[in-house]
């Protein structure tokens, strides 16, 4: 037991300063670790607060674009009623004006598509009209009796032609 309570040698004593030296280089490495980490966490804590930050703000804005994006759609609505609305009356007033433009004819949603309806009506109520009055015009007949002429006796025989001479004296 005398020899267990020696104190130790100089091996020994720089085997143990030499661990002793390790083990302050670990603590500093390991302190220096952790500094790290808390510094990196401290600035994971900074961002996720700015992101936190960016996402609320993000949040409200796109409520504000929902809330004007619904007044946007209620707009847009009323101006294609209004343009609905408008394109019939326009329509009830070119038939009123040219009543003799078909109604079946005159059809659309704008005023754009009445338009060329309007067009197209007038053209084939020009066209109708122009070939009623060509075939009116091929068919007319004189005013008044036509002129009197001889009845034509080439075609009768000897025997009808004297029958009829004697016919129209008597």
């Amino acid at each position: 037991m005398a020899e267990l309570e020696t104190s130790p040698d100089a091996e020994d004593m720089a085997a143990l300063q030499e661990q002793l030296a390790d083990a302050r280089a670990d603590v500093e490495r390991l302190q220096q670790s952790a500094a790290n980490a808390d510094a990196r966490a401290e600035h994971a804590i900074a961002e996720a607060t700015m992101l936190r930050s960016d996402a609320l703000a993000a949040a409200d804005a796109n409520a504000v674009a929902v809330a004007v994006a619904a007044e946007l759609s209620t707009d847009i609505e009323f101006a294609h009623e209004r343009s609905r609305t408008a394109a019939h009356r326009y329509r009830e007033l070119v038939l009123r004006t040219e009543p003799s433009l078909p109604a079946d004819l005159i059809a659309g949603d704008d005023v754009d598509a009445i338009d060329l309806a309007v067009t197209a009506a007038r053209e084939i109520v020009g066209r109708v009209r122009s070939h009623i009055e060509s075939q009116a015009q091929a068919s007319r007949v004189p005013a008044g009796a036509p002129p009197r002429t001889a009845p034509d006796l080439s075609a009768l025989t000897p025997e009808q032609k004297i029958r009829h001479g004697l016919a129209s004296r008597g």
